[in-house]
C-alpha cells in the first residue's frame, strides 16, 4: 500500500523563494553537502503520534487493541528499540537513510502500470492555435524553453529554493532531464544521461505513433532556435503522415512485469534495441498529438486531463507516448497541451518550476530570424514487429482500454474565491482546503478516512516526501459540529480555526522530518532487512486502515494557471490535486468508475459546498482569540 502513495507531490508551506547564484564550479555539490541529513525521529514520539492519528479513523475497540501492540513494541530492550537502533546506524552510514528505500518501495518495485496508477499529468492553459502550423510553432518554442531551462541545470545556475528561510535540496532538478525508467522482472531501474561524455543532445518526437530522434544542438554546441526547431518538426510531420504503424509506445502502459517480458523480447532485435536506447537517452519526449474529440466546454478540461494521464486509449493518442520517459510534453493540434511525467525521479514542484519557466518562455517575442543553416533530416526510429511483439501490443491495448474506461476524472475551477480569502482570515490556504476536503468526505460518507497530503522533505539532503495526515481529532470535531444544530456559529468557527491550526502544526512537523509515516515504514523495512519476524504492530488491521488512503491529496502551486492530476491510490479512493491561485482554485479530482461508492463530480459538488459553507461561517462569526 505504501507504494501507492508515493506520487502525491506538494509544496505545503506556500510558494518557495528562489535565490539565483552565478556559476561556481561544483556549486551544486557544495550546496548539497551543506544540507543537513534526514533525522530519525524518536521512537516514543512516533508511537504516541501514531495512536493519535488512529483516533478519528478506527473504533475505540480497535484502538484499545492497537494500544496493547504499541505498548509491547515500545518496551525497553524490545523489538521497537532494536529496529530504531538499526535505523540510527543506517542514518550514520548513508547520505539519507530513507531515499534508496523509498525509491525502491514506492516506485521501482511497484508493479501496477505507471499510467494512471503512478504518473501524474499537468493540464496547461489551452493555446489558441487551431492548425498544424500553430501546433508546430508552439512545440518549437516550448522545446526552446526546455533547452533554456536545461542550460541553467548544466551550468549549475539554477536558483536555489528556500522554504521558511532554509535552503532546499535541488537534487531532483538534476534527475528530470535525460532520464528514463527501465522495466525489470521484479524491480525497475532508472538511467540518466544528463552528465559526462555520453550527455544527451537529442529529444524524441512522436507523431502518428512514429518516433524520431531530433538533435537539438548546432555543431557549435548552441541550442537550435525556435525557427530551426519548427523546420525540423515540419520534416517530422511530413514524414509521418501515415498512421498504419504499430503503436509500439502502448507497450509502456502495461503492468510492469508484463512490460518487462515484452521489453526483453523487443530488445532481442538489434534495430529495436538501438531505437529503444535512443528514446531512453533523449532529453525528453515531445508528443505531437492528433486533435482531441470535440466535447462541450464544461467537460473539455477533464478530457484534457485524461489525455495527459493516459492518451485517451489505443484508438486515440496513447500510442503517441513512451510512458517510461521521465518527461513527456504533449501538444495537440487543437491547442490542448500539457505533460505527463514518470514519478520515480521527482516530486511535483521541480516539474512545475520547469513548466512555469517554459510557459513564460513561450510567450516571449520572437528574436531576429536565425540565418538559414542546413539541418540534417531527423532520424526516424525503426522497429521490427515480430508476431510475438504484435501480440504483446494487442494485450497492452486491451489492458489500457480497460484502465481508460475506469478512470473518472474531473477538472474543476472554484471561482468564488482563491487563496486570498483564507489569508485574509489569517488561515493557511492549504489547511483551509484540506479541512474543506474533510468536510466534503464526511458529508458524503458519514465518517472520516485516512488522508494523505504530501509534505516536502527537501530541507534535508536527498529529501523526498513524508505524509501530512489531514484527518485529526480536531478535523473530526469540526466536521461533526458543522451540521449540528446544537453548536453555535461561534463554536463551529472556533473548531474550524483550531483544526486548521492543528493541520499547520502537523505540516511544520512533517517538513522538519518529524512525521510518522516514513519512520514507521523505515522500522518495517528494517525488520525485513534484519530477518526478524514481522512485528505484530505492522500486521494489525489498524495499520492497514491507516495506510488505506481514501483521500490522496496534494497541493502543487504554480505561477501558471494550470493543475496537476493523478489517479486514486486505492480502488475506493480519490486523488485530489489543487493549485490555489489568488482569486480562484484549480482542482483535479479522480476516482475509479469500477467503484460504485466514488464519483469525481459528486466529490467536486460536495467540496464546493464545503468551501462556501466554511467561508459563510467565518464571515458570520467574529474572529476569536484562538
Amino acid at each position: 500500500m505504501l507504494a501507492l502513495v508515493a506520487r502525491a507531490a506538494a509544496r505545503p508551506c506556500g510558494l518557495l523563494k528562489q535565490t539565483p547564484l552565478n556559476k561556481v564550479v561544483g556549486r551544486f555539490q557544495l550546496h548539497q553537502e551543506a544540507l543537513p541529513p534526514l533525522p530519525v525521529p524518536p521512537l516514543q514520539q512516533t508511537l504516541d503520534r501514531y495512536l493519535l492519528a488512529l483516533q478519528p479513523i478506527i473504533s475505540p475497540e480497535e484502538l484499545s487493541h492497537t494500544r496493547e501492540l504499541v505498548a509491547e513494541f515500545r518496551k525497553p530492550g524490545g523489538v521497537g528499540e532494536r529496529l530504531q537502533k538499526g535505523l540510527e546506524r543506517r542514518a550514520r552510514k548513508t547520505e539519507n537513510w530513507l531515499s534508496d528505500w523509498w525509491l525502491k518501495t514506492a516506485y521501482l518495485e511497484y508493479r501496477l502500470p505507471v499510467v494512471v496508477h503512478s504518473s501524474p499529468g499537468v493540464v496547461l492553459p489551452k493555446q489558441d492555435f487551431l492548425d498544424r502550423q500553430g501546433q508546430l510553432r508552439f512545440a518549437a518554442k516550448l522545446i526552446e524553453g526546455i533547452l533554456d531551462f536545461k542550460t541553467m541545470i548544466d551550468n549549475e545556475t539554477l536558483p536555489v529554493e528556500y522554504m521558511g528561510g532554509k535552503p532546499l535540496c535541488m537534487n531532483q532538478y538534476y534527475q528530470i532531464l535525460s532520464s528514463c525508467r527501465i522495466p525489470g522482472p521484479k524491480r525497475d531501474s532508472i538511467v540518466n544521461y544528463a552528465k559526462g561524455k555520453k550527455q544527451s543532445r537529442h529529444i524524441t518526437v512522436v507523431h502518428n505513433f512514429q518516433f524520431f530522434e531530433l538533435d537539438v544542438y548546432n555543431s557549435d554546441g548552441s541550442p537550435l532556435t525556435a525557427d530551426q526547431l519548427f523546420i525540423q518538426l515540419e520534416k517530422i510531420w511530413n514524414t509521418s503522415l501515415q498512421t498504419n504503424k504499430e503503436p509500439i509506445g502502448i507497450l509502456t502502459t502495461n503492468h510492469r512485469n508484463s512490460w518487462a517480458k515484452a521489453y526483453n523480447n523487443l530488445l532481442k532485435d538489434k534495430t529495436n534495441k538501438e531505437s529503444v536506447r535512443t528514446i531512453e537517452k533523449s532529453i525528453c519526449t515531445v508528443c505531437l498529438d492528433a486533435p482531441m474529440p470535440r466535447v462541450s466546454e464544461d467537460v473539455y478540461k477533464s478530457h484534457v486531463a485524461a489525455q495527459m494521464l493516459h492518451g485517451g486509449g489505443s484508438r486515440l493518442n496513447s500510442g503517441n507516448r513512451w510512458f517510461d520517459k521521465t518527461l513527456q510534453f504533449i501538444v495537440a493540434e487543437d491547442g490542448s497541451c500539457g505533460l505527463v511525467y514518470e514519478h520515480a525521479p521527482s516530486e511535483g514542484p521541480p516539474i512545475v518550476a520547469l513548466v512555469d519557466h517554459v510557459v513564460k518562455f513561450t510567450k516571449k517575442a520572437e528574436m531576429d530570424k536565425s540565418p538559414t543553416v542546413h539541418l540534417p533530416m531527423p532520424k526516424k526510429l525503426r522497429f521490427n514487429i515480430t508476431p510475438e511483439i504484435k501480440n504483446d501490443i494487442e494485450q497492452a491495448k486491451q489492458n489500457l482500454n480497460i484502465m481508460v474506461e475506469d478512470l473518472d476524472i474531473k477538472i474543476w475551477v472554484f471561482h468564488q474565491f482563491g487563496k486570498g480569502f483564507p489569508k485574509s482570515e489569517k488561515i493557511s490556504p492549504d489547511a483551509f482546503i484540506q479541512l474543506a476536503l474533510q468536510l466534503a468526505y464526511y458529508r458524503m460518507y458519514g465518517r472520516a478516512c485516512a488522508t494523505y497530503e504530501s509534505a516536502s522533505l527537501r530541507m534535508f539532503r536527498l529529501g523526498r516526501t513524508d505524509t501530512i495526515r489531514s484527518t485529526s481529532v480536531h478535523s473530526l470535531n469540526f466536521v461533526q459540529s458543522m451540521d449540528s444544530p446544537d453548536k453555535s456559529d461561534q463554536e463551529k468557527a472556533d473548531l474550524l480555526r483550531r483544526a486548521t491550526q492543528a493541520h499547520r502544526e502537523y505540516t511544520d512537523m512533517a517538513i522538519r522530518g518529524n512525521a510518522i509515516d516514513r519512520h514507521l515504514l523505515g522500522l518495517k523495512l528494517q525488520a525485513i532487512e534484519d530477518l526478524v519476524s514481522m512485528p505484530e504492530l505492522f500486521m494489525d488491521t489498524a495499520y492497514a486502515v491507516a495506510m488505506h488512503f481514501n483521500l490522496s491529496t496534494s497541493q502543487v502551486p504554480a505561477k501558471t494557471d494550470c493543475v496537476m492530476c493523478f489517479g486514486p491510490v486505492v480502488p475506493d479512493g480519490y486523488g485530489v490535486c489543487y493549485n490555489p491561485m489568488e482569486e480562484h482554485i484549480n482542482f483535479a479530482i479522480s476516482a475509479f468508475n469500477s467503484c460504485a461508492d466514488t464519483n469525481a463530480a459528486r466529490m467536486a459538488h460536495y467540496l464546493e459546498k464545503a468551501l462556501l459553507d466554511m467561508r459563510s461561517l467565518l464571515q458570520a462569526a467574529p474572529k476569536s482569540k484562538l
